[in-house]
């Protein structure tokens, strides 16, 4: 209860805005005679915030000491419609409801799963409620229909506060319920997403049970603590926070490398989510994550394949992580996965973005890669991996002279490239003109087009 004083004061400023915008509508409504009725509603609704701040002041009782069993142990605020939950521990129904609503099926108390979420009030804490009131003067509190938004920001903060420290628990249980609390409500609510942006310091707390070498051990504390920080990281404003945190990478790293297959692919699709900004492409490019990443790709686990080439992908729209990744054997994994017909449009799209490399494309030369493109172009019904593939092509033939021969074979057998200089997407289009005209440039091949 440290914290009511503070909460206090947040009421205090919200109540004086909303008194000055009602004081300015009021203003206009007396002197326009021809006020607009929205101003009139919108008046209405100041009004209304400003009950409910007001209501929820005269629960804190100012230096009223409040007897902490009729405290909601989520708002901490004087209950105004106590209920019991399935595990017997009493609290306020609005929030309680609220963390329903929002998919948890655990008590805020004692970690334990709901046998049920049927909510029964308790009579006996309302009545006790209502006799504390009435023995210091106070107007018993009414039910709550409609939780403000400052209100509904401080419950979520105690709550996000309460797991948290559960997390730094000696109690191991205490951890996997809470990591297991945290997982879902990421997941579910935006609102709750938001709250590890206020601190630098929310993101170490959660994860402290993985620096403390809990991470082969427990595998499933793992997963719900990685997938947790996938969910955080879906906010915008926690992107940054999140990579530049020293403990989240070599974290990510770890889990690419052990854990279950979830684990892997959520800590891929974190790199995904965080690579959205581009300063921090360079810092998870330079930690050396696309090494575990492009070996996670080739294990192939259908789970992990999505995330993985998307993650690889977004990361190599950066110059230098092209170079990181054709280094750490991308090029190789990529068009085996591609020849064994897996993934092959996405895995196309980032062939294309790495072979702008030059080592990329002598990795390609050495590999064969021609002959499965031009197979791909001629029996594919895709436009866009035909594109993809005439793209690289049109690289190879501009970075390495070595090839020219045997697609100037083809295209005197098969006439691949000019189909697809009339046919193909206006990319492709321009790219089978570009090989064309460097093959008639060096005397390859007769203008079939």
């Amino acid at each position: 209860m440290a914290k009511t004083g503070v909460l206090e004061e947040t009421d205090k400023e919200a109540a004086m805005e909303i008194k000055k915008q009602l004081g300015k509508l009021v203003r206009d409504i007396v002197e326009d005679e021809d006020y607009a009725v929205e101003t009139a509603e919108e008046a209405m609704r100041a009004l209304s915030s400003l009950k409910k701040l007001k209501m929820s002041e005269s629960l804190s009782f100012g230096v009223l000491d409040v007897p902490q069993e009729f405290r909601c142990p989520i708002s901490g605020k004087l209950m105004t419609d106590p209920v019991v939950l399935a595990t017997g521990q009493t609290y306020d129904r609005p929030f309680i409801q609220r963390l329903l609503n929002q998919g948890s099926r655990t008590c805020p108390q004692t970690n334990q799963l709901l046998a049920h979420t049927i909510l029964t009030p308790n009579n006996l804490v309302h009545q006790l409620i209502s006799q504390w009131c009435k023995e210091h003067g106070i107007d018993s509190p009414t039910p709550v229909q409609d939780i403000g938004e400052e209100v509904v920001a401080s419950a979520d903060g105690n709550y996000l506060n309460a797991l948290l420290e559960k997390t730094t628990s000696s109690s191991l249980t205490d951890q996997k319920q809470a990591a297991k609390e945290l997982r879902l409500l990421t997941k579910r609510s935006s609102s709750f997403r938001a709250l590890f942006g206020e601190s630098a310091e929310i993101i170490p707390q959660m994860l402290s049970p993985l620096s403390q070498g809990q991470v082969s051990t427990h595998p499933d504390l793992q997963e719900d603590l990685i997938t947790t920080l996938l969910n955080v990281s879906i906010h915008d404003n926690n992107k940054r926070l999140v990579a530049e945190n020293s403990l989240v990478i070599p974290l990510l790293i770890e889990s690419l490398m052990s854990g279950t297959i979830q684990t892997k692919s959520n800590a891929a699709a974190t790199f995904f989510t965080l690579s959205a900004i581009d300063s921090n492409k360079t810092v998870i490019g330079r930690s050396g994550a696309l090494k575990p990443l492009i070996n996670l790709l080739n294990e192939g686990n259908p789970l992990a394949m999505n995330d993985v080439s998307m993650a690889i992908y977004l990361l190599c729209t950066d110059l230098e992580n092209r170079e990181r990744a054709v280094n750490a054997g991308a090029v190789w994994v990529i068009l085996k996965k591609i020849m064994d017909g897996v993934f092959i449009a996405g895995l196309l799209t980032t062939l294309a973005i790495i072979s702008t490399n030059q080592k990329a494309i002598q990795d390609l030369c050495d590999l064969g890669a021609v002959s499965c493109l031009i197979k791909i172009i001629r029996e594919s019904d895709c436009e866009r991996n035909k594109e993809n593939c005439i793209v690289i092509i049109y690289n190879i033939c501009f970075r390495s002279r070595s090839k020219l021969k045997e697609i100037k074979d083809e295209e005197m057998a098969n006439g691949t490239v000019s189909r697809l200089a009339q046919s193909g997407t206006s990319r492709a289009k321009r790219k089978a003109t570009g090989i064309l005209a460097r093959l008639n440039k060096t005397g390859s091949i007769t203008n079939t087009a």
